[in-house]
Parts: C-alpha cells; sequence; structure tokens
C-alpha cells in the first residue's frame, strides 16, 4: 500500500537585506566584467561588423565615408581570381603543418622534462624564452642566423662539407619551412609548459598500478599519459591553429611575404592590401573568407573532439 508523503514546501521570501546583498553582487560583476566587455564591443565586435559591411563595397579609408560605393559580391569574385590571396590562403594551410609537429615535440620534451631531467624549472624558462622576447628580435636574429652568405647555418653546413648549402629565407623552395620551423622554435615554450601541467595532474597511483602490472614505459604513455593528455592536446590544437592564422609580425619582418610571395599568408595580405593599395573593402572581404575559414575549422574540430578527447 502505497502513501504519499508530502514534503514541507519553503515559504521564504527573500527579505531586503537578502535583495540588498543580491543588488551589490550584481553591481560588483558588472564592475569588474565591464571594461572587458566594453573593449570586447569597440575593439572587436563593432569593428567585426563594420569589416563585414566593407567587404561588399569598394572603398579606401583615405577618401573618406562619403565615398564608400555598394559593389555587392564583386570582391568575392575578384578573390577567387587573385593569385596572391589563393597563394597566401595556401601557404595559410601548409602552416597548419607546424602545430602538430610543434605540439608532438613538446609533449616528447614535457615527458621528458618531468620524469627524466634534473632541474626541470631550468629546461621550461629556456624553452619559454623565446615566446617572452620580440618576434621583431627574433626575427631580426634568425634573419642573419639564415644569412646565404654569411649565415651561421650555412657556415655550419659548409664546415661539414656541404658544397651548395640552401639559401634559406631567400629561396622559395626553403622560404616557408624556415619560418614553419622558426614558429615551431617560438611556440614550444607555451606548449611545453601546458603539457608539463597537464602531465603533472595525472594521478601517480595509475602508474604505480601499471608499474606493478609490469607495463613497459612506453606502454604507460600509451594507455595513461596520451589519453589523459587529449583534454590539452585539444586546447593546444584548436588555439595553434586560430594562431597559426593570425600570423603576421614574424611574415612582415622575416621575408616580407617573398620571395616571389612564398611566405605570403592572408593576414599579411590583408594588410598589404589594406593599408599599401589602399583597398579597405577588398582587404575587408580577405577578413570574411578567414573568420570563415578559421570558424568552420573550430567547428569542425569541436564536433570532433568527442571521438577522441577523454574528459
Amino acid at each position: 500500500m502505497k502513501t504519499s508523503v508530502t514534503l514541507p514546501q519553503s515559504h521564504n521570501k527573500p527579505t531586503a537585506g537578502s535583495r540588498k546583498r543580491k543588488r551589490i553582487e550584481a553591481g560588483m560583476g558588472y564592475f569588474f566584467t565591464g571594461p572587458m566587455l566594453l573593449g570586447v564591443l569597440v575593439f572587436t565586435l563593432i569593428p567585426m561588423i563594420f569589416s563585414f559591411m566593407l567587404s561588399f563595397t569598394k572603398w579606401s579609408f583615405v577618401t573618406g565615408f562619403d565615398k564608400i560605393r555598394w559593389s555587392g559580391l564583386d570582391n568575392f569574385r575578384q578573390l577567387f581570381q587573385d593569385e596572391v590571396f589563393l597563394k597566401s590562403l595556401g601557404n595559410n594551410f601548409i602552416m597548419l603543418l607546424a602545430v602538430p609537429v610543434g605540439m608532438a615535440i613538446a609533449l616528447i620534451l614535457g615527458v621528458i622534462i618531468t620524469s627524466h631531467v634534473y632541474a626541470p624549472g631550468a629546461f621550461k624558462v629556456i624553452y619559454f624564452m623565446p615566446q617572452i622576447s620580440s618576434v621583431v628580435a627574433v626575427a631580426v636574429v634568425w634573419q642573419v642566423l639564415f644569412h646565404p652568405s654569411y649565415g651561421p647555418v650555412n657556415g655550419f653546413l659548409s664546415a661539414l662539407g656541404v658544397d651548395n648549402p640552401p639559401k634559406w629565407l631567400a629561396d622559395p623552395t626553403y622560404a616557408l619551412p624556415s619560418v614553419m620551423l622558426l614558429m615551431i622554435w617560438i611556440d614550444l615554450g607555451v606548449s611545453l609548459i601546458i603539457y608539463i601541467a597537464g602531465i603533472k595532474n595525472i594521478p601517480a597511483d595509475l602508474y604505480e598500478a601499471a608499474t606493478i602490472d609490469g607495463a613497459s614505459k612506453f606502454a604507460q604513455f600509451r594507455s595513461i599519459t596520451f589519453p589523459l593528455l587529449t583534454p590539452t592536446t585539444f586546447f593546444l590544437l584548436v588555439t595553434g591553429i586560430i594562431g597559426n592564422f593570425k600570423s603576421f609580425a614574424l611574415v612582415k619582418v622575416l621575408t616580407d611575404g617573398g620571395p616571389a610571395n612564398s611566405t605570403s599568408v592572408v593576414v599579411y595580405d590583408m594588410y598589404q592590401t589594406a593599408f599599401v593599395d589602399l583597398q579597405t573593402g577588398y582587404a575587408s572581404s580577405m577578413v570574411m573568407i578567414l573568420f570563415v575559414i578559421v570558424l568552420a575549422i573550430t567547428g569542425l574540430q569541436w564536433l570532433g573532439q568527442r571521438y577522441w578527447v577523454n574528459y
């Protein structure tokens, strides 16, 4: 026989004191988040909307707003016939290879530094130094290192007996791989620090149990370390790809997009088009294409992460 039990309902009404406390908490929340929200609105959302509108126009920012002329989809049609833009877009996709390569190196170094190295803090500082250095200074130094005639890199190769060492940044074949190598070197510290933090969060008793069961170090890495680091890997993959598409300063200082546009990327092409060629509307259409591509890739990553990321 079932009996129904009526639970007593709470009739606590908010008092004047609790309402005042909630208003104060809400006010403090708006106070602390307000500057950031205002910055996002002024420097991100409004420029994005304005750029979207300009992508359908023929306009140069030096001519004034009264010279804006509607052109419909002409900018986008022209983009897909623009060899420089297509070359830059292709370079962006090739440069994406630097992201997984850098992550793999960082993961291996993270495992080694965490478990098998004395004074790991020193190694963290050494690998992180390129990240905190000025990109311009780093690019200038590597220009000297990669100099075809007087650079230490080719000097070393010549000392090893290489007759015709590559011209690196001056050669269209080697320029883009050289830039990718430098990007991996600069970003390695960030990935390494994040991987080390992820490795230290893995419970030690999992490794102890695996050791008792006779699992080798490689088996422990394959069955424990790598699966439990998939959230970290997913984070680094998403941020790395987005950051890769935003590459500009390194390309501008190191190669200026050359030789023969072999290192040009979309953001650099957009800068040249907007601020050198003064075609603001056409450059805005490049921004929209880049935005759609990054959004699509990020969306695919987000949908695909459920199949390989272990939370």
